[in-house]
């Protein structure tokens, strides 16, 4: 999510730059309109079941994780018990083979979270570039000339916030799909 919200607001922040910079007169008046990308996408009927997805997903690999960790601190408890009567070898290898789980563990962890990130993209980039269709066609509807991520503006008015009005053409099926493929001729 947060690299849809650094394209956004570099995207946005240039483009209206640029447009300042290219206007000339000072008498044509400029229309913008923002949106918060981020509540937008998280927002619509598609962004909610995502999460959803997500946190079934997380809270599966948490379990696991929290199960592989308390044995570890089991084992680790174990060890500091049986300090005193292991002779030193093979107290070094137990130690060793603790530490090595646990590197195990905390590359499990990394994994956990590469797949977490790949899924949350997954899901939610289509959902952004649906959103994104539909600031689009709002703001060619309304004549707005720019459409800033909320993000990267320090104040705004609420009337020229368009997330709500995003949310609710998203959720009423304005994303604007793609037309099906005609059945091929016979």
């Amino acid at each position: 999510m947060s690299r849809h919200r650094c394209v956004a607001a570099f995207v946005s922040s240039a483009f209206a730059l640029a447009l300042f910079l290219l206007s000339g007169s000072a008498s044509a008046q400029t229309k913008v309109g923002v949106i918060d990308v981020q509540r937008a996408v998280a927002s619509t009927e598609d962004g909610l079941r995502a999460q959803a997805t997500l946190k079934k997903m997380f809270d599966s690999k948490q379990q696991e994780l929290n199960k592989k960790q308390t044995d570890m601190q089991r084992r680790r408890e174990d060890i500091d018990k049986q300090a005193k009567v292991l002779p030193k070898e093979a107290l070094q290898k137990r130690i060793d083979d603790w530490q090595k789980q646990m590197m195990e563990l905390q590359a499990i962890f990394i994994e956990y979270n590469k797949e977490l990130e790949k899924k949350q993209k997954e899901l939610t980039d289509p959902v952004f570039e649906k959103v994104l269709a539909i600031v689009k066609r709002i703001a060619t509807s309304e004549n707005i000339d720019v459409v800033l991520d909320k993000a990267t503006v320090a104040y705004v008015r609420t009337d020229l916030d368009l997330t709500d009005k995003a949310i609710q053409m998203y959720n009423s099926g304005g994303a604007g799909a793609a037309p099906a493929p005609a059945a091929p001729k016979k």
